[in-house]
């Protein structure tokens, strides 16, 4: 059985951390994200080698690569910097998402799923870029000789997530409870 003393300080420490025990489910949202990103960037690095690319539809391939950059490599080649400066910014990023949240009302299911992606895709290139200095990128859509930039999991979590959030903004009706 628990301590009762520990428990009251959990909830404490969670509750100075902005919880809201009605985020739980996009809590775990996030997690899913964020596993599913972290097994499937595993399996592709140890599946792999660099280059590697295994046609798996006549526009889709899996490929590892890996980006010191941020989307689209956008300052890969800036010198070693970007990854402490990708780090920091990931950092920020999360904690934002994290809190905005936690302020949203009840009625905003939209909303918090659309941060759930983002905040799961966030951690997941973190991870990456704390544990290696690039974010690995293994899917990759190509039209005839056309290839779009590799991405991964967490990158399709944000995207989608961003996404939403736009649709939201331009469309989207939630009640405001």
């Amino acid at each position: 059985m628990p301590d009762e003393k520990k428990v009251p300080k959990l909830k404490e420490l969670l509750s100075s951390l902005g919880w809201q025990q009605r985020n739980l489910p996009w809590v775990l949202v996030a997690v899913a994200v964020l596993t599913l990103d972290l097994i499937t960037k595993a399996w592709v690095s140890n599946s792999f080698y660099y280059g590697q690319r295994i046609e798996v539809l006549p526009v889709f391939d899996l490929v590892l690569l890996h980006n010191p950059g941020a989307a689209f490599s956008f300052l890969a080649d800036a010198g070693g910097w970007q990854r402490v400066f990708f780090v920091v910014l990931g950092i920020f990023a999360s904690l934002f998402l994290w809190g905005w949240m936690n302020r949203l009302k009840p009625s905003e299911k939209l909303t918090a799923l659309a941060l759930a992606l983002i905040l799961g895709g966030a951690l997941g290139n973190l991870h990456d870029r704390i544990l290696h200095g690039y974010v690995v990128d293994f899917l990759a859509f190509h039209w005839n000789h056309n290839y779009f930039p590799a991405f991964n999991i967490a990158d399709a979590g944000i995207s989608v997530g961003a996404a939403l959030i736009i649709w939201l903004a331009f469309f989207g009706k939630e009640s405001s409870e």
